[in-house]
């Protein structure tokens, strides 16, 4: 019996983790004490070397070292303080009033809000709590389909998990190795689409089923004019000089011929927001009267934390800041928007700042569990074992990515996506790297399916925040003075179906269309290749004695030195970026000038620097230069 667990060692260490999390206890408890307990029981029967328990503690330093994972509380603590400032209640009341008057419109500002909040808050239980609890007592008393209004706020409420700046993705980040700013650069359009595709199913359940989803009546409608519009106009005619005059700014101060694509993007935006912004102030402090209602209610409230989520997003995509830093520039900029509306007290920071403890400590915990689990796994040859059930699979990297997303699938119905990216991904990236799959793209489409471990019946988490805040009895409305039946829970696990289906689809369109995700990547420098000239002139030699100086300099590995290490060593040994202080290496023996001519370890040819014929300048100018040079012009 022992030999035959010591030789199935990997699967039986797995099963057993399945085995203790579906018992109930604590995940990271789980993974530590299956790890501790296996390697005693391999070192005591001579099958596992304790050398690998040796690397324990400096791993769960560098765990506590790593500047990824700084950038969770950070993220946290500005979505936490905006939430708990009432933006979601703002948002929602100002984007029903824009939406209202179209047949399923309060559905789509119930997508769009959850957009903005996960753009913002980055969890899931934020979200959806707060949708929950603003927008379905409405969606109920204007005679919404109680199936349709429990799947969008869940549906909505999961975009947390692949909207920048999701903890998930910084996370997958972390366990891949991978810049944070890559994939969050990577994630931003299949994200976009996932919340198209969203709308679009409301759109059309509204067409064939207009009961199911009916316009909100005039007279619930708030913002309107004295003469009785609405406003909206206006509201588009201001938002379009905006955007015109934002444009022509740049244009003229910032962008060139060579700015890149995303840097033109954020600067627009971000000069969109001011714009806009100055029009409502100057409407407002001036008294001209020429903006509607609803165009100061949008802007006073939409562009603030849209010129944040800009802020922060924006100069993590263009290489200003690090996550790290954006992060923490979220967290200041949510405490000014919430001091600002005079929302901010003592009361909101230790709330919003006990939970970003929680949330941090229960990340940091479940890591430093997977990372006794992780080394006790590779210690008995569990990475061998993954990669003979996943490497030799029909249809190549195809095969690997289907069969890798049916088992997140399945596994998503009993295990979170801090377990699912703590223990499977650190054992699953080291195959996709081997048969050639960029690992953002590989985060990425496991993101999106991750997202539906949130809304699998009946063990979806977004439906169990769901049915905490939804009503179970019959009660009355407050303003209606009707009598409005209370939700059933088998309701809400059959409005999860259609989303779940959408979510599986946009699985399906991540893997079969990977420029969706590889546009991170960017285009790089253009080279024609009418301007490149090679050099192929052999004479002159390395100098007046060949023999006498090594022709490629000094040695390129006279230095041992291999420069600091950024970043730490997590559970999967991917996270750190070897990084180099100068030159590691010594000087580059084949240093090549992109503006001029390259020269091989330093070495020149003699002469006498006072040339009488241009013919002898020639050959001093072609002694001087590396004969395997490659000239760009």
């Amino acid at each position: 019996m022992i030999e035959f667990i010591l030789a199935n060692m990997p699967p039986i260490m797995f099963l057993t983790l399945i085995g203790l999390l579906l018992l109930g206890f604590p995940v990271a408890f789980s993974l530590a004490a299956n790890g501790i307990f296996y390697a005693v029981l391999g070192i005591v029967f001579g099958e596992f070397s304790f050398s690998f328990l040796q690397a324990l503690p400096n791993r769960v330093f560098g765990i506590v070292q790593n500047d990824t994972l700084l950038a969770v509380p950070f993220f946290t603590l500005m979505g936490l303080v905006l939430e708990r400032s009432g933006m979601a209640e703002d948002l929602l009341d100002t984007i029903g009033e824009i939406f209202g008057p179209v047949r399923g419109g309060l559905a789509i500002a119930v997508i769009l809000v959850g957009t903005m909040l996960a753009a913002t808050t980055g969890v899931v239980a934020a979200s959806v709590i707060s949708m929950g609890l603003i927008s379905l007592p409405i969606m109920m008393r204007y005679g919404y389909d109680r199936r349709l209004a429990t799947g969008v706020i869940a549906a909505s409420g999961t975009l947390s998990q692949i909207i920048p700046p999701s903890l998930v993705l910084i996370i997958l980040a972390d366990q891949v190795g991978r810049s944070v700013g890559d994939i969050y650069r990577g994630a931003m359009l299949p994200a976009l689409t996932l919340v198209g595709i969203y709308i679009v199913f409301v759109l059309v359940v509204s067409l064939f089923f207009p009961k199911m989803a009916p316009a909100l009546p005039a007279e619930a409608r708030k913002y309107r004019e004295d003469n009785g519009r609405s406003g909206l106009r206006s509201l588009l005619v201001t938002t379009l000089l905006a955007g015109l005059i934002a444009y022509a700014i740049d244009a003229a101060f910032f962008a060139s011929a060579n700015t890149p694509m995303d840097e033109k993007i954020v600067v627009s935006l971000l000069l969109w927001g001011l714009v806009m912004f100055v029009f409502a102030l100057a409407d407002k402090l001036l008294g001209t009267g020429l903006l509607s209602k609803i165009t100061s209610r949008v802007v006073f409230v939409m562009v603030p934390p849209l010129l944040l989520i800009f802020l922060v997003l924006g100069t993590i995509f263009i290489g200003v800041a690090t996550p790290t830093e954006g992060g923490a520039m979220g967290a200041v900029g949510a405490i000014v928007l919430a001091w600002s509306r005079g929302r901010l007290n003592l009361t909101l920071l230790k709330q919003a700042m006990e939970s970003t403890t929680k949330l941090t400590s229960f990340v940091i915990f479940i890591l430093v569990g997977s990372t006794i689990f992780t080394l006790t796994f590779t210690g008995f040859g569990g990475q061998h074992w993954v990669n003979s059930l996943f490497s030799d699979l029909p249809g190549g990297m195809y095969g690997f990515l289907i069969v890798v997303s049916i088992f997140i699938f399945l596994l998503a119905f009993f295990l979170d996506y801090f377990e699912l990216a703590f223990i499977v991904v650190p054992l699953l990236a080291p195959v996709a790297e081997s048969l050639g799959i960029d690992l953002i793209w590989f985060a990425v489409i496991l993101a999106v399916n991750m997202q539906t471990s949130f809304m699998h019946p009946p063990f979806g988490f977004a439906l169990f925040f769901l049915r905490s805040v939804a009503p179970q009895e019959a009660y009355v409305d407050k303003v209606t003075k009707k009598r409005v039946e209370g939700i059933k829970t088998t309701q809400i696990y059959w409005g999860a179906v259609p989303f779940i289906i959408i979510q599986l689809c946009m699985v399906a369109v991540v893997l079969s269309f990977p420029g969706l995700v590889m546009h991170y990547k960017g285009t790089g420098p253009k080279i024609d290749p009418a301007t490149i000239q090679l050099g192929t002139d052999f004479g002159g030699g390395y100098g007046s004695d060949s023999y006498g100086s090594d022709p490629f300099g000094s040695d390129p590995y006279g230095d041992d030195s291999f420069g600091g290490a950024s970043g730490s060593d997590s559970s999967n040994g991917l996270s750190g970026d070897a990084a180099t202080s100068g030159d590691a290496y010594g000087p580059d023996p084949y240093a090549v000038d992109s503006f001029g001519s390259g020269s091989v370890g330093g070495a020149s040819s003699g002469g006498d620097g006072a040339a009488e014929s241009s013919l002898e300048k020639e050959h001093q100018q072609a002694d001087s230069k590396d004969p395997f040079a490659v000239e760009f012009k």
